[in-house]
């Protein structure tokens, strides 16, 4: 990571931006993560992450085995500028790709769909360590890929007539419950790293400056030069 071209981009910045990027960046986490699955309405898709820039979380998956991820820009409100967004497309089974990949980076994988011997979000134990929340498409919900590869249900308990709430609306009730409840529990290391935080800084400033390519080449020619 190249901290001094940080140092550079930074001071482009206005000071307000900058005081906004570290306040944000003290609070993303990546111990909790969104994976949303053949999600085809640009409106929920948008609506989610949303959510996931307003509750905290840096990444979001996508998976896109039938339905393309599409973002309806004035319901997003910018929020996909923020956040790292990784798809998953054109392979026999994408599924199953996210969850090897998500495993691998130690995550639990946690299906938000009623199932026997599911969890009521309450109930969730977020102590045990990081979760992937799956959330499936409008129609049918998750896959059987997601359900048999599953490591847990989880639930949100209703009291109504209505099956289910709408997939952006189960999303925001539990991001906001289970950030709230990790927020307030000091044994969950759930911030950045210092590299983490960097890398990401960078990439915003990258966005957010017009024209950031040339001040990157200026930068490399004034370090050529021994002048930085």
């Amino acid at each position: 990571m190249d901290y001094q071209l940080i140092e550079y981009l930074t001071e482009c910045l206005t000071p307000e931006r900058k005081a906004l990027f570290e306040k944000v960046l003290e609070q993303r986490t990546r111990y909790l993560t969104v994976v949303l699955e053949d999600i085809f309405q640009p409106q929920n898709a948008s609506a989610v992450l949303r959510s996931v820039d307003c509750f905290g979380l840096q990444d979001l998956h996508v998976i896109e085995n039938r339905n393309e991820f599409t973002v309806d820009r004035e319901v997003a409100m910018g929020a996909s500028k923020w956040l790292t967004v990784k798809k998953y497309q054109g392979q026999e089974n994408n599924s199953l790709d996210a969850i090897q990949y998500l495993r691998q980076q130690g995550y639990r994988i946690v299906a938000t769909t009623p199932h026997d011997g599911d969890t009521n979000l309450e109930d969730f134990d977020l102590a045990k360590g990081k979760a992937a929340l799956f959330f499936g498409t409008e129609l049918t919900g998750i896959s059987d890929v997601v359900k048999q590869e599953a490591d847990e249900f989880l639930k949100i308990p209703m009291y109504g007539f209505t099956e289910s709430f709408n997939i952006s609306v189960s999303a925001a009730i539990i991001l906001h419950y289970l950030t709230y409840k990790m927020h307030g529990d000091s044994n969950i290391d759930w911030s950045l790293t210092d590299e983490e935080k960097a890398t990401i800084k960078l990439s915003w400033i990258k966005r957010t400056l017009k024209r950031s390519e040339l001040l990157e080449e200026r930068y490399n020619e004034l370090k050529k030069e021994g002048k930085l």
